[in-house]
């Protein structure tokens, strides 16, 4: 089967899998970051097949969205790409990208890097960021039923992975507890470069926010 070929097969099944998903985990969203993944991949020195799947398969089955298992997804795509017959050491790969991607409150160290894995979590981690980003962010508030804002919950940084994922604060405290703490944490001068606007933009976006919140003009 050719690069495009199989592109192709996994672009239907994520579209498939993912019908009806949550509208900042939806295809959409994998088509972004799939398109920002290639953008960046283009500068660095990846396996293009390799950036490009786990792009695609990233988010096949979130940790968040069952019940914090963070075996499904590598396992699902690790199943979809073998009935494809990719090579064996890809799908590894891949799924150690897929293992390693989430931010899960950025106190947990990876176990395995790679510059596929570089790319990947760079295009994700963009697609946090600015506007979309901020669509995002409030589109999953929406979902979870949480507050937009409350001057009464501060911020926490430096959450374990299961406080991080059980979270229930207000939406706001999203942008300090991970959102703006995006920029430092990206791997490739692309992803850098990329990072710099869409972070000016949410600090702007917030800077109104708070105006607004106390009626200013």
């Amino acid at each position: 089967m050719t690069h495009d070929e199989t592109i192709e097969k996994t672009i239907a099944f994520v579209k498939e899998t993912l019908a009806g998903a949550e509208g900042g985990h939806d295809w959409w969203h994998i088509y972004r970051v799939w398109k920002l993944a290639v953008n960046i991949a283009a500068t660095e020195k990846a396996d293009l097949l390799v950036v490009e799947l786990a792009a695609l398969l990233h988010d096949i089955a979130d940790a968040k969205f069952n019940e914090g298992d963070e075996t499904k997804g590598p396992r699902i795509a690790g199943e979809f790409l073998a009935s494809l017959d990719v090579e064996a050491f890809i799908i590894e790969h891949v799924q150690k990208i897929i293992s390693n991607i989430s931010f899960k409150g950025g106190q947990v160290a990876m176990t395995f890097s790679s510059a596929e894995l570089s790319v990947v979590q760079d295009a994700d981690r963009l697609d946090a960021m600015g506007a979309i980003g901020i669509a995002r962010t409030f589109n999953y508030g929406g979902f979870r039923n949480r507050e937009i804002y409350n001057p009464g919950i501060p911020p926490v940084t430096g959450m374990d992975k299961e406080t991080y994922r059980l979270s229930q604060a207000p939406t706001i405290n999203h942008f300090y507890e991970k959102l703006l703490l995006l920029k430092e944490r990206m791997n490739t001068a692309t992803g850098r470069r990329m990072a710099e606007r869409r972070h000016d933009f949410m600090v702007a976006y917030l800077d109104e926010f708070f105006k607004e919140w106390e009626g200013e003009n």
